[in-house]
């Protein structure tokens, strides 16, 4: 079964055909971001103008790498919610219309279920049950993977989502936009224990809170600016990397303790974080448990995630009408 893909709830506008939820034909990406970095961040308006100037190219260069046509898709799927709402509709429209033309069903698909479906990708033998940390700009949650439609929240982040910070702490230190990356280039040649920076306090087990941590890294620079002081870049940079990815993992791998997982995955462009993948290796290993980690060019956005999820929810019966909605916000486990 081919299901097309398509994505557009940030700065990427991407399509993707995938047979089966596992096995990728074709995978196409047209970003904005160059663009939104001038600004230090996503301009939402720029985002939803982007995508309705990209969008039809991009699926049609997905089905063109795939040698084939519209007509030989089984369904359409699309990225409905969780994302800028602008930026959603435009996908949302015209999958809608898309698949109204051709006569195929379409499939609504959400956000963070694709980046959990992305290990599919990577690991066509891994199926649930299974535990895992979505960390991305938008949101941070550890998720029990029970079935491949069916979720159960552990714990989120109760104010900014890992990725978010990355990206204000970035800024705060001159950093280009997206801020991972570019923290974790810097942190190569940082200590990660010069800056003495704050775990914070949340509620709830595994619940995460990076306001604090970044609201931490934002008074240290300022009041080193205004002692006349230089700022260490590469070491606060470690030192943030270090701390966020400690917190993620130790958050991870106690649900992991607690629920007796065997098998733990990451995923979202904070899975792309080598310090925070080799953390939960590590303890994964103590654990007794297997890491999944999805391959680089799957954390980001990208089309062939939500082709693969979407495989499964069609399976599922999750099949949508012309009254589909793009949607701002949504929980994992809607339905």
């Amino acid at each position: 079964m081919y299901i097309l893909g398509i994505e557009s709830s940030c700065d990427e506008t991407a399509a993707a055909i995938v047979e089966d939820g596992k096995h990728l034909i074709s995978n196409v990406i047209s970003t904005s971001v160059k663009e939104q970095a001038l600004y230090g961040g996503v301009v939402p308006e720029i985002a939803s103008r982007r995508h309705a100037e990209y969008i039809s190219a991009t699926v049609q260069q997905a089905l063109q790498d795939a040698n084939m046509s519209i007509a030989d898709v089984d369904a359409v799927a699309v990225t409905f919610a969780p994302g800028l709402i602008g930026a959603v509709l435009v996908g949302v429209n015209f999958a809608k219309g898309l698949a109204y033309g051709a006569g195929k069903p379409l499939v609504p698909v959400h956000h963070l279920r694709g980046h959990i479906a992305a290990n599919y990708l990577t690991h066509p033998q891994l199926e649930p049950p299974f535990l895992c940390l979505v960390a991305s700009g938008g949101h941070s949650h550890i998720v029990h993977v029970e079935d491949w439609c069916k979720y159960h929240v552990l714990g989120r982040t109760v104010d900014d989502a890992a990725g978010e910070a990355f990206d204000k702490v970035a800024r705060t230190l001159g950093l280009p936009y997206p801020g991972g990356p570019s923290v974790s280039q810097a942190a190569k040649t940082g200590d990660p224990h010069y800056y003495k920076l704050p775990t914070p306090h949340v509620e709830g087990k595994y619940n995460v809170s990076f306001s604090g941590l970044k609201t931490a890294v934002v008074n240290e620079v300022h009041n080193a600016q205004q002692r006349g002081e230089e700022v260490r870049v590469a070491d606060m940079a470690a030192s943030f990397q270090e701390r966020i990815a400690q917190i993620l993992a130790k958050k991870l791998l106690a649900a992991a303790a607690d629920t007796n997982a065997k098998t733990i995955c990451l995923a979202g462009g904070v899975a792309a974080n080598g310090r925070l993948r080799q953390l939960v290796n590590d303890g994964a290993q103590k654990l007794g448990a297997k890491v999944y980690l999805p391959e680089l060019k799957y954390c980001g956005d990208n089309g062939a995630m939500i082709a693969a999820q979407g495989y499964y929810e069609f399976k599922d019966g999750n099949i949508a009408d012309l009254t589909l909605n793009g949607l701002p916000t949504l929980a994992i486990d809607y339905r």
